[in-house]
């Protein structure tokens, strides 16, 4: 922005390593559903994977502070909270996530945390997927997907890639259970959904703008290859035709393609949107009232 400035803009925030710990920290402490999810999440952040010793350390200062011992795989175990935790791993999740993996998925996930917490040896990772004839070795798919005015729910995708669920992907008229993995882009420019067929463990690549509708499944499955759709940032792709952009948004011609239904997470209103996009615009709750609600959440689609 022009009036933007010149040294930039600055906020705090919390280190890495000062949220993980406090989040297993929490976990210990409370065992809530919302921190087993976001401490397996943590953990699978390879990329901006601290130091663990730093991590460590920081979580026997805070366990200090707070009087409690330093939490391990066998303590959490042991807890009368654990059957609680699971009991209430719907209820307090559900409502959040488009679709809900399944608890042991992240239960039993979690010794990895308190291995490699404790100096471990971390596990060899999967191979990345093969470039394929014809793909352009030198692009490297961006950390996040969302919408670019095209039919492709890719953000529905990249949050089962994040949660290792796999996708009922419809493609040119047939539905298939994948695995999805990766985004590559061919030399002629078109993007390609890698993925794997879940029952057969067949590797498969999608035309993106062939993608007709995809569903979060509640099946898990265990990444065969590295999964690469699942970090954070934008992404970019180059901007598909979609002819004159006149008259209002039924003239559109991207609108006969899905549309995604939003909840507003204040007030409950839904609202239906064109596009995958969770800012909500000025509204009034189902009372009249000025609601203060800025972001949706995603709740399903429709066509």
């Amino acid at each position: 922005y022009s009036d933007g400035p010149e040294d930039g803009i600055h906020v705090q925030a919390y280190a890495f390593e000062e949220v993980f710990a406090e989040k297993v920290r929490a976990l210990a402490e409370r065992e809530r559903p919302r921190d087993l999810y976001d401490v397996v999440h943590l953990y699978r952040h390879k990329d901006a994977r601290p130091d663990r010793a730093v991590v460590l350390s920081t979580l026997e200062k805070k366990c200090v502070f707070k009087g409690i011992a330093v939490p391990t795989m066998i303590s959490l175990e042991h807890e009368p909270a654990r059957a609680e935790l699971e009991a209430e791993w719907e209820n307090m999740l559900a409502h959040q996530l488009p679709a809900l993996p399944p608890f042991n998925q992240f239960w039993e996930e979690l010794p990895q945390v308190f291995e490699w917490l404790h100096g471990a040896e971390e596990k060899a990772v999967p191979p990345a997927m093969p470039i394929a004839a014809g793909e352009d070795a030198a692009w490297h798919s961006p950390n996040m997907a969302q919408a670019w005015h095209a039919p492709v729910p890719f953000e529905v995708i990249r949050f089962a890639a994040a949660n290792r669920l796999c996708v009922d992907l419809r493609y040119q008229g047939s539905n298939r259970i994948i695995e999805p993995y990766s985004l590559r882009r061919t030399r002629e420019g078109h993007l390609l959904l890698h993925a794997v067929k879940h029952v057969t463990g067949e590797a498969r690549s999608y035309r993106v703008d062939r993608i007709q509708g995809a569903t979060v499944t509640k099946l898990a499955f265990m990444p065969r290859y590295v999964i690469e759709l699942s970090e954070t940032g934008p992404i970019s792709a180059p901007p598909l035709a979609i002819g004159s952009r006149v008259g209002n948004l039924r003239d559109r011609p991207w609108t006969s393609g899905p549309k995604y239904i939003y909840e507003c997470t204040v007030c409950r209103r839904r609202f239906t949107r064109f596009t995958y996009n969770a800012t909500l615009r000025p509204h009034k709750n189902k009372r009249g009232e000025p609601c203060y609600g800025l972001t949706g959440m995603y709740v399903g689609m429709k066509y």
